[in-house]
Order: C-alpha cells, then structure tokens, then sequence
C-alpha cells in the first residue's frame, strides 16, 4: 500500500502544478496573451466545479444505495443548460449590463438596490454552503485514512482534524493569492478559472481510468459487466416518481442558485455565446462522469468486504487489487473536485460579505461614507482576504463539531434545497416587473425558516437540536406542524415534504407580498430594465448631479477604483462630452457608467448608497416613469424628447454660466495684468533712472557706493529684461513663429536639470522632491531646453505657492495609452476651482499676496507644450495643486 508520506508529496506536487498554471494564466492575462483564457472550452471546463467530491465519491455510494437516483443530480443542471436560451442567456446578459458581482448582487440590485436583501442573501448563502465545505474536507480526510490504513486506529480522529486543518488552510492560501489579486470582480480570476478548468480534466481523466479497469479489468469486459449490473441489486431497483422529480428540481436549482455556480456562469462569463457551446459540451461532460458509476458500484459490492463504505469504491477497488498508482490517480481526482469547490466557493461568499456586511458597515463606522480619507481599496481587498479564511475556518469548525458523522452524509441534498430558496425570487426577478423587495424578503425568510425547520435541523438526529416530542407532536404542540408531516401529510419522503413545502410556501408569500405592496420607483424602473434587459439594460438610471460634485465623485472613485484607474474613466467621460479638462458633467449617463465601475468593486448596493450620499440621492426622470409604468409609446416618445432637451438646455444653460465667471474673471485678470505689468515696468525703470542719475551728478561717491548703485542697476535691468522676455516669448508662441530646437535626451536628465534650475540659488529651500527615477529612463526625441522651461516653471510654481510645513513635491512619470504622463503633485492646499478654470490664461494669477510675477508662466507652459505635441492640464481631486504634463509616445521610447 502507498505510504502516507508518499501521499503527501504527490499532493504537494499537484497543489504546485496548479500555482504555476494559475500564475502563468494571470501573467498572460495581464500582458495581453491571454485571448486562449477567454474561451467557450474553458468556461465550459470551469462549470465542472458543480461535480464536487460528493459526486466524485458519492455518485458511486447512492448508486449502491439507491440504484439510478443518482442520475438525478444530472439531469437538472443538463436540463438547464440546454435551454440556456430562456434564462441563462438573461443572467449573463443582466450580470454584465449591472455588472453583477454575486447573486446575492443581482437580487438586491434587482429589488431597488437593497443592501439589507443582500445582507439577508449573503447570511443564507453562508448557511447553506458552509456544511457543504465542510462535507469537501471530510472527502479529503476520508481518502487520506484509506490510504494511512487508520480507519481502526484510536487517534485517527485527531489525524483527520490535523489534515483537514492543513488542507483548509492551503485552499486559503490559493484562493487568497489567486482570487484577491483584483479588486473588480469583473476582470475576471483568470488564474483561478484555469486552475477549475484543469481540475475538471484531471478528475474526469481519473474517474474514467478507474471505470476501464473496473469493467475490463475486473468485470471481464463489458458484455460480463452488463451481466452483472443486472443481476445486482441496482439492475432491480424501482423508480419512485416524486423523489425523482424532486430530485430533478433541486439539482437544476441549485446548479442556478448555488454561489460557486453562479460566480463561474455569470461573474467569469466573458461572452454569453459561449453559453451556446456549454449547452452541449457540459452536459455532454456530465455524461462521461456518469458512464461508469454503475458498473464501479455493483463491482464494489460484490468484490469488497461487506460493510465496506460505498462512498469510497472509486479509491478502495484500486487499493484492494494492488493498483496502488490507480488508486493514487482516483485520490488526485477527489482531491480535485473537493479543492475546486471550496476555492470557488469560498471565493464567492466572500465577496458577498464584503460587498454587501463588511463594507456597508466600514463605511458606517468611520462616519464618513464615500467622502472620508484613506483609500477604500486596500480596506475592500482587506476585507474579502479575511472573508475567505472565515468561510473556509468555518467550514472546517462544521467539520470539527459534526465529527464527521452521519449528518454530513446527506449534507450535499440538504445544502441543495437551501440554496433552492433563492429560485422563486430569482426566476420572478427577471421575468416578473411586478416582484417587491418586501415580497422577495417575505418569500426568502419563509422558505428559509421552513428549509431550516423541515429539513436542516431534523438532519442532525433527534435531540441534537431539535427535540423528539417536536419530531412527534409538532411545534408547540400543533400537530400539522410536525417537522416531516406539515398539515398531517404523512408518508412523504422527509426530502420531498422538505423541498415542496418550502419552495410552494416561499413562492406564494413573494407572489402574494408582491401583489399587496407596491414597488418604489426606483425598484420598478429596475424592473424594467432586468426583465427587458434586452432592451432597456443600457437606459439611463435617472441619477442627477450638479457640475459641483464631480470632484466629490473623483476622489470618492479614486479611492475604490485606484487613482490611475478613477482618472481615465473620468477623462474619458469628459472627452466623451466636450468638456475640457478630467471633470465631466454628472449627467445621468455618467453616474450610471460610475455605479456600474464602482459596483464591480464593492457591490451594486454599497456603490448605489456611496453615490447617493455626494449627489443627494436618485431622482427618476420622466422617461424612466414613463417605461416602468409602461404607457403608450407616442406618451414616452414624447416625454423623452422634452426629457433630453430640458437636461440639454440646462446643461447648455450651465456651461454659459460658466463660459461668463470665466471671461469675467479674464476681464478682472486683464486689468491687475496691466496694472501689474505698469507697475512692473514703472519700478525698475523708476530704480535705474534715479540709481544713474546719482551716478551722474555726485562727485564724491566712494568706490564701494559706485558698485552698491551700479548693482542695483544691473539686477533692476535684469529684471526688466526678463518681464520683455516672457512677453516676447509669449508673443512668438502665439503666433506660431518658434523655432524648436528637436534633441534625443532622456526624461530623467531633464528633470534632474529643472529641478537643479528651480532650486539652486533660491533663499527659500523648504522644498523636498520626490521622484522614481526607475521610472523617468525614457528617451525622448523634442525640444528639450523648452521642455525643461515648462518642468522649471512647474518646480518654481510648486516652490513658491505651496503652504504645506514640510512642503513636498512629488514627480510621478508613467506611460499610458500611448502617452508619456508626468504629474507635478504637491501637499499644499490647491488651487480653488474657481482659479481653476483659468489659471492657464496669460493674464492669470494665482495667490497674488504670496509671491509675484505677471502671471505668463502657466500661460507660455501652455503654448510650449502645445507647440511639442503635447499638452499641460490641471488634475483635480489629488488634495494639493497638481499638474500633468502630456507627451505624446511618438515622441519618446521606453528603455526596458
């Protein structure tokens, strides 16, 4: 028999190869190679993690102890994916347009963005998996105890809780390192989805070779093999009707509702046409898993000591005929569907407490929702980590306390029709507008408490926690509600009363609630759009904001999103609707776009408040209305057209106001530019007139007087010269009359002589720069001396107008979409959005009262860059004044 150790290291290897696949697949993924990651194979190999260890090991015990009700577990999920058309093509295609990060996600964001539904779900969802994880490690002990040989051994109980203990804590590991490297579930887990897919090859593989030696090599071929499946037995097993109907439900709601399914079919869908290949590869793939249940059950049976655990045929009929390297396979292959199970699943659920437990209540606690310091990014990774080991470390205290007893023999059913709850609130979601948050809540609870009361409890034995005289004479005494015979319906498999009474009760209170209540706007426009997500999935949510908050949105998205991230969305938007700068307008279409990003990253609901909070909460516009309370379609064409043209005329309205501040400003600026150019011109010319006049006229000055005044001179000529230069430079510029002087040069070197530039021989050397000269080695080929200008003056402006104590500047440089990105950011107070608008105008001044000059500065940066192909801007929400200067890569190559 192969020794234990032996076992360990094969394990050690394997866990290894999955690291190395996983970390190859998110290396290619991130350098754009990945096109092979993102395929209808692989998606369809990734929805193998619904075949479990209770289905690798288990299929061949209920085969053995109920013939072909195993069968059952697969007929659901095949029927489903065969008609993908009707209600798996409507998720996928609502989980990318929301941008759904969970079920627990799409229910509340369906019934009005409630988060306390999704708390509800999540809490659930957290219920019905955990004893299912535990049931995956209890797999996993089990087939080390076959191979130790310390099924008999008095510390084998200690043994197994060591070992499930280091299997959930490397399942922890992995699915930390691979499912947590992105913050936006939606970018996909593409390590974590290769790692699934190459696990469900290798417990197919294995149970495959374990059913070509049990028939040929020990059934004596197949003819001999059939021979004995009908004498067996399983060959003379009757099929009850009720249960098997049953059965086929559940499984086929499951494969819907359970959280590790739905995160592979809806969260990792990249395309829903790959749905069409799925349809037929994977219940095609299901049939394969089923082709030698039958066959290892009866063999086991009849060769293997009575008494034997039929759970286990697939790993002990290897062992007893001596094929030890079989056996280790069939181990492998196990150990392959318990893993792929609890790190999907474990996966899942924690996103789910983090978007919609841990957030919320983050947020809540610091007291400042979306608007408070720190960056949300860390706290969200943070927190789905640490929801991970909590699922997983609960899962394994199930194991502990369960002791591996019979109640986690029937757990995989149980957990089933858990989960099956959430079907009638899920099917009406996206097929009924008239479903309400309060029937879906009503419907949840009721389905749940009976599940929990018919079915979970009951599992664990009489007088474990549920007492025998309940079992007997009901709750309270009430005999129609005993546990197993609701009503005084007795007979009834405890399975079938369980899921009937359950599923029909928690249908009609969602139906019947759904119908007394009515839904607020905002859950039937979300109506609208989820049962006609193919039409309405891209409408505008009617948010509304004022062009004030759009910074408020920016450092709040900068927060969760990440600051590189949060700027090109924003950039982009504005570009998108000619406004100048990286501030958009919050129209209802941006909001929209800004939800949908941020609920990627920390939940519908939670991204939904965090919004609400800055604009002052959702307003739904007449056109919406008009499509939920679905009238005529003359009265909603009509009421969309006043709609856009009233949101037109106010954002034109807006943008005039602010084209008016603005030339009044300029006005004010031109008239302190000509007093200040008055008076700049008036001090040196006054200085050197009276300073040469002295010269002149006095006889008796000394030598040491003659220099002190000639000095005086020569810096006040110095400084009118320089007051002419800028005009005149300015001037050229303008007028397009500059001559570049184009040189290759480095970044680093240019900015290493701006700095020099700007500090030296200044008095005020407060100033502390901080740079990544890592970063800056790109060559470039422009005009480097007026390049530098522009750096130099950013350095002087930052020098000179930051208020910090200490004041800090730091140079970020960065390639991104073809552009060479150098920002000037320092820790002052800014710049106020009124200057804002025109501090890049020639007759603008910024902070008068700290520091001179004529304000031409930003005004020549401006022409000089324009004139490099590039440009300078201001780049708002980073907490001090902040500068980006824009080359174009055309003019510059990255040295790698």
């Amino acid at each position: 028999m192969a020794t234990l150790n032996i076992l360990v290291a094969v394990c050690l290897i394997y866990v290894t190869f999955l690291f190395v696949v996983a970390f190859a697949a998110e290396r290619a993924a991130k350098q754009g190679h990945g096109g092979w990651l993102r395929s209808p194979l692989v998606y369809t190999l990734s929805l193998s993690i619904y075949c479990t260890a209770w289905t690798f090991y288990g299929a061949v015990g209920y085969a053995a102890r109920s013939g072909l009700e195993y069968l059952t577990i697969y007929i659901g999920p095949s029927l489903v994916m065969v008609g993908w058309w009707w209600i798996l093509r409507k998720l996928v295609r609502i989980g990318r347009s929301q941008r759904v990060t969970s079920i627990a996600d799409l229910i509340s964001s369906r019934y009005g963005k409630s988060n306390l539904l999704a708390v509800g779900v999540t809490l659930l969802a957290v219920i019905g998996t955990t004893p299912y994880i535990a049931l995956q490690l209890q797999s996993v002990t089990l087939s080390f105890d076959v191979f130790s040989g310390s099924n008999e051994v008095a510390g084998s109980i200690v043994d197994r809780d060591s070992t499930a203990l280091w299997v959930a804590m490397g399942l922890t590991l992995f699915t930390i390192v691979f499912g947590t490297r992105n913050l936006d579930v939606n970018e996909r887990h593409h390590g974590v989805v290769i790692a699934i897919a190459v696990e469900a090859i290798v417990k197919l593989f294995a149970l495959l070779a374990v059913g070509v030696f049990v028939v040929w090599g020990l059934g004596g071929g197949l003819s001999e093999t059939l021979q004995r499946i009908d004498a067996s037995e399983i060959g003379m097993w009757e099929m009850r009707g009720d249960r098997w109907a049953s059965l086929i439900f559940l499984s086929a709601a499951a494969f819907l509702c359970l959280p590790r399914m739905f995160q592979v079919m809806v969260v990792e869908n990249d395309h829903e046409s790959y749905l069409r290949t799925a349809s037929w590869a994977f219940p095609a793939y299901l049939m394969v898993m089923s082709l030698f249940v039958v066959p290892i059950a009866v063999l086991g049976l009849d060769i293997l000591p009575e008494g034997s655990n039929p759970d286990l045929f697939v790993l002990t009929l290897p062992l007893a005929t001596g094929r030890e390297g079989l056996a280790m396979l069939s181990f492998l292959g196990g150990f392959s569907s318990a893993t792929s199970m609890v790190i999907v699943a474990s996966l899942a659920l924690s996103t789910m407490v983090s978007n919609h437990i841990v957030m919320p209540i983050w947020l809540s606690a610091t007291g400042g929702g979306a608007k408070i310091s720190g960056d949300v990014r860390n706290v969200v990774i943070l927190s789905r980590r640490l929801s991970i080991a909590a699922v997983v470390a609960l899962g394994y205290l199930y194991f502990r306390l369960s002791g591996g007893g019979t109640a986690l023999a029937s757990i995989g059913l149980i957990s089933f029709a858990g989960v099956a709850q959430f079907l009638p609130v899920l099917l009406g979601g996206i097929f009924w507008r008239g479903a309400t948050r309060t029937g879906a809540f009503a419907g949840l609870s009721v389905g749940f408490l009976v599940w929990a009361f018919a079915l979970l409890l009951p599992s664990f034995g009489s007088g474990v926690l549920i007492s025998q005289s309940v079992m007997d004479n009901g709750l309270f005494g009430l005999a129609w509600l005993r546990p197993q015979a609701f009503f005084g319906i007795e007979g009834m498999d405890p399975l079938v009363h369980a899921v009937m009474w359950s599923i029909s009760l928690n249908t009609l209170v969602f139906f019947v609630s759904s119908l007394v209540g009515f839904p607020s706007p905002l859950e039937r426009l979300q109506g609208a759009q989820f049962v006609n997500v193919y039409e309405h999935s891209r409408r505008p949510q009617g948010w509304s904001g004022s062009a004030a908050q759009s910074e408020d949105l920016m450092i709040m998205a900068q927060r969760i999103l990440g600051a590189r991230e949060a700027q090109n969305l924003f950039e982009r938007e504005a570009q998108r609707q000619g406004v100048s700068g990286y501030l958009p307008d919050p129209s209802p279409d941006f909001l929209q776009i800004l939800e949908r990003e941020l609920s990627g990253s920390v939940g519908a609901a939670t991204a939904h408040a965090m919004i609400g909070q800055i604009v002052g909460g959702a307003s739904v516009s007449v056109r919406d209305l008009m499509a939920v309370a679905d009238e005529t379609a003359q009265m909603m064409e009509y009421s969309s057209k006043l709609e856009a043209k009233s949101e037109e005329q106010a954002r034109t309205a807006r943008q005039l106001r602010q084209a008016n501040e603005k030339l009044t400003q300029l006005s004010v600026q031109k008239d302190a530019f000509l007093s200040q150019v008055s008076h700049e011109l008036r001090t040196p010319m006054t200085s050197i007139r009276a300073f040469s006049e002295i010269l002149r006229d006095s006889e008796k000055l000394s030598g040491q007087e003659k220099v002190k005044y000639s000095s005086i001179i020569h810096d006040e000529a110095i400084r009118l010269t320089r007051l002419l230069d800028d005009l005149l430079d300015l001037s050229v510029l303008e007028n397009g009359q500059v001559n570049l002087n184009t040189q290759t040069g480095v970044l680093v070197d240019v900015l290493d002589h701006a700095i020099s530039s700007a500090l030296t021989g200044s008095s005020d050397t407060r100033l502390t720069v901080r740079r990544r000269k890592s970063h800056e080695v790109v060559h470039m080929t422009t005009d480097l001396d007026r390049l530098a200008q522009v750096f130099i003056n950013l350095i002087g402006n930052a020098q000179k107008y930051c208020d910090a104590d200490p004041a800090e500047l730091t140079i970020n440089a960065s390639l991104s979409q073809g552009q060479m990105l150098v920002d000037f950011i320092d820790n002052g107070s800014g710049i106020s959005k009124e200057d804002q608008a025109v501090i890049f105008e020639k007759f603008a001044r910024v902070g008068e009262m700290k520091a001179g000059g004529a304000g031409l500065g930003l005004a020549i940066c401006r022409e000089i860059m324009a004139r490099l192909g590039g440009s300078v801007s201001y780049l708002p929400g980073q907490g001090g004044a902040a500068f980006r200067v824009i080359l174009p890569l055309a003019a510059s190559k990255t040295t790698l």
